[in-house]
């Protein structure tokens, strides 16, 4: 799917099928990430982990909103994939420390802003719907949030279960893996 945003070879209703998709994972990421401030130790995690949530709430769901209207995607039902990966993170934040909550979320901002920044380096497509997806995840202000959130792991792991946090880690790894392959085969 990734490769097809890339090139614009993706057909736009299986895109449309993604955010019919994204958009209810959002709305559970975003409770994930409010759990996590309440996790959060010290002042300047907590404002790192509000601009994580507000990226979240003020510029993804209403781009994915925009996206899945540019699309005329119509609404679907949810996902066992997708509910089973909100259901691990909201787990995941809420009974375990801040490391292991990082763990779990960070796999799908940091993957965004890795796919972002090789798709626009890439400079394949011409679509201007993926053109404009692509810019949402490539920018410099989103890399370094994602640098933020990611440093946070390192200011906290003193004292963490780090078996705990890698094994949430590769849970949301695994997620995202079947999240994207069950949003390219339009949930079949």
């Amino acid at each position: 799917m990734v490769t097809g945003i890339g090139d614009g070879s993706l057909p736009h209703d299986v895109f449309g099928y993604y955010f019919s998709q994204n958009i209810p994972y959002l709305w559970d990421y975003a409770r994930a990430i409010a759990l996590t401030i309440s996790r959060a130790p010290d002042e300047a995690s907590v404002g790192v982990l509000t601009k994580f949530l507000a990226q979240i709430v003020e510029v993804e769901l209403p781009a994915n909103l925009r996206f899945a209207e540019r699309l005329q995607s119509p609404a679907a039902p949810r996902h066992p994939v997708g509910y089973a990966y909100t259901r691990h993170l909201l787990d995941s934040c809420s009974r375990f420390g801040i490391v292991t909550a990082l763990s779990a979320l960070l796999p799908c901002q940091w993957s965004y802003g890795e796919i972002g920044a090789r798709l626009l380096s890439e400079q394949a497509c011409h679509d201007e719907i993926y053109l404009d997806w692509i810019a949402m995840f490539s920018n410099d202000e989103y890399g370094a949030l994602v640098d933020d959130t990611t440093r946070l792991i390192d200011r906290h792991a003193g004292g963490a279960d780090l078996g705990q946090a890698q094994a949430a880690f590769d849970m949301s790894i695994a997620y995202e893996r079947d999240f994207w392959s069950m949003a390219y085969a339009k949930g079949g």
